[in-house]
């Protein structure tokens, strides 16, 4: 397939979200981190806002504050240096993320500069995340090559220093917490040494923490992340975050690189521990993960009767949208997916595939029977009176997010069942 091209030159309903929404999900993966972003006071106050109503949990969030007139008069570096200024006078994060937005990159502030000016007072990554281009897909994907190139350290001799049994794992954006964490303890039935970055499994997993903190409250620490560069197996799942694997190569030349665009699905978990299997040399997997496939073969069988004769539109991020249609495509489901904007992964889909929007999805949902999407498709669904099964970005019908996984045999079993069971009752 080709480049897909969006089919239209706007979007009426929008479905995507912003380059600096995934960036501060990214750095809400560090331990003691504080997502700093350089822009208008209402870019942060809407981020914070819709997370907040989306993991039902308080997210740590600063910014600038800068407007059209500030951002003219005093520069970047200024309002940057005054809000860690403020920042570190209340608290003592061990790591600021700096990441712009459309306002601060048209002006063209050099956040670089910035950052090496206050390094000695804080420790500093920046990333360019303007609103104009990208999505949430993107703004964590740059966020996390930021977080490598800046903070984990060269290794001298690699070929002396490479620890084989040391895995980087580097989840995409619509991972949520507990799926990261499914995905640490599976490679530790390997009997690897799991880091996972950015880690949101001990930070936005739903956890009643002891008070509510101005940084982040779990994730990776600034530390082990920097010893990360002698990881011998750097593995990353999802297309948007490819590129992360490929950057960490660079760092260490002797790190094996293991790419998933999926781990949903019969096909895609087979993937999965295969090379798993052959990184370690075994005839085959622990006894309970041969359960779960078992398990997911029979859940096969029994909802095909369901999904075989489903038409479903997916409307998410690309990432998400191709692992949850290559699952129900397994079980026969017709689908159509729309992603929220231009991806790498569009070559992939086997089912058709479009750039697009809500009012995209309302042209196409009459003559479908169920629509898996975020929280703003509720309307479209009762419009038109069709099913509907919130996934991605935001989902405030929901409590739990964090603890619903749909990835590796386990949770391509509760899709599954999940899907069908919606569908079956209507």
């Amino acid at each position: 397939m080709g480049e897909l091209k969006a089919i239209k030159p706007l979007h009426v309903n929008p479905l995507k979200l912003s380059q600096p929404m995934g960036a501060t999900l990214a750095f809400l993966g560090i331990k003691n981190c504080m997502p700093l972003m350089h822009g208008a006071q209402g870019c942060a106050s809407f981020t914070k806002v819709l997370f907040t109503r989306h993991f039902n949990d308080p997210i740590a969030i600063q910014t600038t504050a800068i407007n059209d007139i500030t951002a003219v008069i005093d520069g970047g570096e200024y309002s940057i240096s005054v809000a860690i200024e403020n920042i570190t006078q209340k608290v003592s994060p061990d790591l600021v993320g700096l990441f712009t937005t459309g306002l601060s990159e048209t002006k063209g502030d050099d956040i670089k500069g910035a950052s090496l000016l206050l390094k000695d007072k804080q420790k500093i990554v920046y990333v360019h995340t303007p609103d104009f281009e990208g999505g949430l897909e993107s703004g964590w994907a740059l966020s996390v090559q930021g977080i490598i190139e800046q903070l984990i350290e060269q290794l001298i001799e690699p070929s002396l220093t490479c620890n084989k049994d040391k895995v980087l794992l580097i989840p995409n954006v619509n991972l949520s917490a507990i799926e990261v964490e499914k995905i640490k303890e599976a490679l530790e039935l390997f009997d690897f040494e799991v880091y996972a970055l950015p880690d949101l499994s001990d930070s936005l997993d739903g956890h009643l923490g002891v008070k509510q903190g101005a940084l982040s409250s779990g994730g990776i620490s600034v530390e082990a992340i920097k010893k990360l560069g002698d990881a011998g197996l750097v593995i990353t799942v999802g297309r948007s975050v490819k590129k992360c694997g490929e950057l960490f190569c660079e760092k260490n030349a002797k790190a094996t690189h293991l790419h998933f665009d999926s781990l949903v699905g019969l096909q895609a978990c087979d993937d999965f521990y295969g090379k798993l299997l052959t990184c370690k040399g075994w005839s085959k997997p622990p006894s309970s993960i041969q359960r779960w496939r078992k398990r997911l073969q029979d859940i096969l069988l029994d909802t095909h009767f369901v999904l075989g004769k489903a038409k479903v539109i997916i409307a998410d991020e690309p990432d998400n949208a191709y692992a949850i249609s290559t699952a129900l495509g397994e079980v026969g489901a017709n689908v159509h997916a729309i992603i929220a904007q231009r991806s790498d992964i569009s070559e992939a889909f086997t089912c058709k595939v479009q750039i697009g929007d809500f009012e995209d999805v309302e042209t196409l949902l009459p003559s479908f029977d169920a629509i898996i999407s975020n929280y703003h498709a509720e309307r479209l669904a009762h419009q038109y009176h069709k099913t509907v099964l919130f996934r991605g970005f935001p989902n405030y019908e929901s409590v739990g997010i964090g603890l619903r996984h749909n990835v590796l045999y386990e949770g391509s079993c509760s899709l599954l069942c999940e899907v069908a069971n919606t569908l079956g009752h209507v």
